[in-house]
């Protein structure tokens, strides 16, 4: 067939996302706003273990870098020197394979808790959960609860409104930059830092206060749930991790079904009616706003404020809880006890994450216990590969960065070995501080013509005269043609 005898393409316009009239000429937008969530206070054991968690996450992260280990600061991350304080250790960026080993660790305790029980970091150890659940208690402290922020919100803007959205925002800023503060002081000594931000001397550290204030303040203030649910990765790849025995909040649909409301002198088996009466505690009580009773979905942090909402339901109307619980999809299908659910918990895949992750730990800890807190660098240099001197000796001349890791000054010797007749023409003993590097140049000689020209392999050997580590480093020794 020629081109010309082909029939022409019709071209189908894409909707844009512009508004259109409607049949009656109204504009209707194809964009749906973002409804606000004004979750509702409960009480209960997931609610208290949420608050503990807080407390305890808080009290570690605004704490830690107060605390002193001997005369520094017990936990800085000291960029500017190349150097972490961690307790009684001094990590270099030598030390790289530790962080390695801890983000490995990490991922795997990521692994196993979500293949145990779904998101239980999600719903009560990440960041944006704990900020927001302070953040959402000043607004409560502030703006009362849930029906009067919702009064307060709908209503006109009077002084007394003015008033209470005023002292909020000045509440959230100031626990912002306290944030944003705290979080700066992990990589600039924080007693040091003060001073530094109100005599604007420090302009990168005035910048990542700022940044993580507004980071905090947006985050936890504003974007809420928004965070979970379009821009943490964690919720989209958190599916390929659950499986049919994974602990996850459930609602038993054979025992909630139908759902209706009624008095609690009814007979609601009589009627045809399951145990849910339809209240929507559980969905005003969730921090992302999903109905839990149509099924597992994305957006739940796995916090169970819907399963504290709806025992306290259960206990009024003396229905026995567990109408939505913690448990797994096998386990709500088969109607299975609490031991016999446990027992498919522990599964191979989670036996197998939990063997791997205690081998890595006893290994870290191990590697870190058996440490020589000595690292040393190697650099030819490059001005003189090789050179002829007095007395009929052939030099190489080296740098190394000698690295002390320990707490006390240290004196080090160094030695090489690996040639006939190789020994150490410059000064043989250096001193270094507490928790310092060093660039130390290092001068080889070897009788002329007692090697072969080429490149000889030979080893450098640091040794600690008062703590006794020693550290041996391999190098090469050039001899011209």
């Amino acid at each position: 067939m020629k081109s010309s005898d082909k029939a022409p393409r019709k071209v189908i316009p894409i909707a844009a996302a512009t508004p259109e009239p409607s049949a009656e000429g109204e504009l209707v937008s194809l964009y749906e706003a973002q409804k606000k969530i004004y979750p509702r206070s409960i009480s209960g054991f997931f609610a208290r273990w949420r608050w503990v968690m807080v407390f305890l996450t808080q009290l570690v992260f605004y704490g830690l870098p107060w605390l002193e280990w001997g005369q520094r600061q017990m936990v800085l991350f000291d960029l500017g020197a190349r150097r972490f304080y961690i307790f009684g250790l001094v990590l270099y960026p030598q030390d790289f394979i530790y962080l390695t080993g801890l983000l490995i660790i990490s991922a795997l305790s990521l692994f196993l808790f979500t293949a145990v029980a779904g998101r239980l970091w999600c719903g009560f150890a990440c960041p944006q959960t704990v900020y927001t659940e302070i953040f959402m208690w000043i607004e409560h402290k502030i703006e009362g609860d849930r029906s009067a922020r919702l009064r307060l919100d709908a209503g006109p803007w009077t002084f007394e409104k003015i008033r209470k959205k005023f002292l909020k925002q000045t509440v959230w800023v100031a626990v912002s930059l306290w944030t944003g503060f705290t979080f700066v002081g992990y990589f600039v000594p924080i007693r040091e830092l003060g001073p530094e931000l109100l005599a604007f001397a420090g302009t990168w550290q005035i910048f990542w206060v700022f940044f993580y204030s507004l980071a905090t303040y947006g985050n936890a203030g504003f974007l809420r749930e928004q965070v979970c649910k379009y821009m943490c990765p964690y919720a989209r790849f958190q599916s390929a991790m659950f499986d049919r025995d994974t602990l996850i909040v459930t609602y038993d649909e054979a025992r909630g079904e139908p759902r209706g409301p009624r008095v609690k002198t009814v007979d609601y088996k009589a009627k045809g009616l399951g145990e849910c009466i339809d209240c929507t505690l559980c969905v005003q009580v969730c921090p992302v706003g999903i109905d839990i009773r149509k099924g597992l979905q994305y957006e739940c942090i796995g916090c169970g404020l819907c399963v504290d909402a709806c025992n306290t339901v259960m206990d009024k109307m003396h229905y026995p809880r567990g109408l939505i619980r913690y448990s797994t999809q096998n386990g709500v299908l088969h109607r299975w006890s609490q031991s016999q659910i446990l027992r498919h918990v522990l599964r191979p895949r989670v036996l197998i994450y939990t063997a791997v992750l205690v081998a890595l730990c006893v290994g870290m800890l191990a590697s870190l216990s058996t440490r020589t807190p000595l690292k040393v660098d190697i650099v030819r240099d490059r001005a003189a590969l090789s050179r002829i001197v007095a007395g009929g000796k052939l030099e190489n001349v080296y740098r190394l960065q000698i690295m002390n890791a320990t707490e006390a000054a240290q004196r080090y010797r160094i030695t090489a070995s690996g040639l006939d007749g190789l020994e150490v023409a410059s000064e043989q003993e250096v001193d270094i501080g507490a928790a310092e590097s060093r660039w130390v140049a290092v001068r080889l000689q070897i009788p002329y013509g007692s090697a072969a020209p080429g490149s000889h392999a030979i080893h450098f050997d640091i040794s600690a005269l008062e703590s006794g580590g020693k550290v041996t480093e391999k190098s090469i020794f050039l001899v011209p043609r």
